[in-house]
């Protein structure tokens, strides 16, 4: 790991520890789920695999395990880019966000459901802001940064897109097509980049506090 993240180290360890965790656990529960309903294991991962919260989880873990364990190989020196540590702050910040504004009050879970959307949606999100604010203190990340962050979600809302014009089912209520038209899914999905624009400018500003470094 790069020198000046080296008083990171902990943290990205905990890190790392924290979002596995989370994602094999929302992917025993979700598969479980899939058999208990009489659907196959890959009808399961069909699902899981759908849910942009379980995706970019599993972003944050390839962020807090390649610097650790391979800081040298590519996957490591990309992770370990301001630029790249942006990104997936910016990214999963906006998972816990999202939720907790618009999805929160949609569901109860229960025992280890609770746990994992604990994880999923608070502790992972927090922590890894934490450890952005560390390794980006004082890094004047350029303004246009947000804009190509941004690309990972409009993938992703092609992605359900098409996905659900296949399966005919959508992970989420306000990009559900089947119920609420593409014109006013298409208009959801332009309020949440817009979200995700502010959310990544927030964390720019957060970031630029501090002594500069280069």
């Amino acid at each position: 790991m790069n020198k000046k993240h080296a008083g990171s180290t902990p943290l990205l360890a905990l890190i790392a520890l924290v979002a596995w965790i989370a994602v094999l656990l929302q992917l025993y529960l979700s598969l479980r789920f899939a058999i208990g309903s009489g659907r196959t294991v890959g009808q399961g991962l069909v699902m899981y695999f759908g849910f942009f919260t379980v995706l970019t989880n599993m972003l944050v873990c390839l962020a807090a395990t390649c610097p650790l364990l391979a800081p040298a190989s590519a996957p490591g020196r990309f992770f370990g880019r301001p630029a790249t540590i942006g990104w997936v702050a910016a990214s999963i910040a906006f998972v816990g966000i999202a939720y907790y504004m618009l999805l929160r009050h949609v569901w109860q879970p229960q025992g280890l459901q609770w746990l994992a959307d604990v994880l999923l949606h608070y502790v992972t999100p927090i922590l890894f802001v934490v450890y952005s604010n560390l390794a980006l203190r004082g890094i004047a990340l350029r303004w246009t940064a947000p804009w190509w962050w941004s690309i990972y979600l409009a993938v992703y809302f092609v992605y359900v897109l098409v996905r659900g014009a296949v399966i005919g089912s959508y992970p989420y209520g306000f990009i559900d097509v089947s119920k609420l038209g593409y014109a006013v899914a298409v208009r959801n999905g332009g309020f949440l980049l817009l979200a995700f624009w502010i959310v990544s400018y927030l964390l720019l500003l957060l970031w630029r506090v501090g002594p500069r470094r280069a």
